[in-house]
């Protein structure tokens, strides 16, 4: 027992707790360490400001705030779902431009990057899932996985060298390029506007707590998806199937659903998984906005369950 304790113990990797996970052990000065750059430093006073935020909440609690904050919470969470995630990172399905811009701007406001560095970190995701290029994959660590990767640039650039290569469909459109050049001003300018209508009830509860909820539920796709839940395809990677990430993300927590049939606008595979995300789709398709909607065959679905079972 005790040769087994020194071996773990000298070992570069390690086990993530309940899981089938193995990650490499971080030198404790991987980040605090470390020499930050300016994108790092602005990266990590956002995510400072927006958290410490949350903390003068329940001194400003009022039903018009809270309420504000789910409503924007909704807003912003169904932004990043149906427009970047769907629509613009897979091609799910087609929108008219004046409401693929309309989602894409919702989407803005949840304070995850400007739409064409948000698709073009999900592309890499995808096309390197889970092995040493992936820019957040549990490989690295749970805490690298959930939100530390956003705050090494110099560390991520080293895994997605050409990334911006990726989103050439996206840098063509005036509309991507203008939220790129002035992406922080939306979410400050959404701010004094809050303040202005309601003041630091609004702020502290439409931009603070709403923010860092939307925030961790996502990034736990990113990481406890990729750890915990359960695996119906062969995807050949870490994702899995999360009920509970999937309730509060829109359908986002079906992940192993989603690594496995990338190009689907629903994420739901079985009757009972629910996907808040697709039933907006569907709504829209029916009225005749969304168009060219994707979803996996039987001969495909057939395919991967085949594969699973080998």
């Amino acid at each position: 027992m005790v040769v087994v304790e020194e071996k773990l113990a000298s070992s570069p990797y390690y086990k993530i707790p309940f899981s089938d996970v193995v990650a490499k052990k971080r030198a404790k000065n991987t980040y605090w360490g470390r020499k930050w750059n300016v994108r790092d430093m602005i990266y990590g006073t956002v995510l400072l400001v927006i958290h410490v935020l949350c903390l003068f909440a329940p001194f400003h609690f009022n039903r018009k705030a809270f309420w504000l904050g789910v409503v924007l919470y909704w807003i912003t969470g169904y932004g990043i779902t149906i427009s970047f995630h769907r629509n613009l990172a897979h091609s799910s399905f087609k929108l008219p431009k004046v409401l693929e811009y309309l989602f894409a701007y919702c989407a803005s406001h949840a304070i995850q990057g400007h739409p064409i560095d948000w698709v073009s970190k999900h592309r890499f995701h995808h096309k390197y899932v889970d092995t040493e290029r992936d820019p957040h994959s549990p490989i690295d660590g749970f805490w690298f996985s959930h939100v530390n990767w956003l705050l090494d640039i110099d560390y991520m650039l080293q895994k997605t060298v050409a990334k911006r290569k990726n989103v050439a469909d996206l840098r063509k459109q005036f509309f991507y390029r203008f939220m790129r050049r002035t992406y922080l001003l939306h979410p400050i300018a959404l701010g004094i506007f809050l303040y202005k209508l309601g003041g630091m009830p609004f702020v502290a509860w439409g931009m603070g707590v709403r923010t860092v909820w939307l925030l961790h539920v996502t990034f736990l796709v990113n990481s406890a998806c990729h750890i915990w839940g359960r695996r119906d395809w062969n995807t050949r990677d870490l994702s899995k199937n999360n009920w509970l990430v999937a309730l509060f993300t829109f359908g986002e927590g079906w992940h192993n659903n989603h690594h496995a049939f990338e190009f689907s606008a629903s994420f739901r595979q079985k009757w009972w998984e629910v996907d808040f995300g697709w039933c907006v789709i569907k709504l829209l398709e029916r009225v005749g906005l969304a168009t060219d909607v994707k979803v996996p065959s039987e001969p495909q679905k057939q395919k991967m369950m085949i594969s699973s079972s080998k």
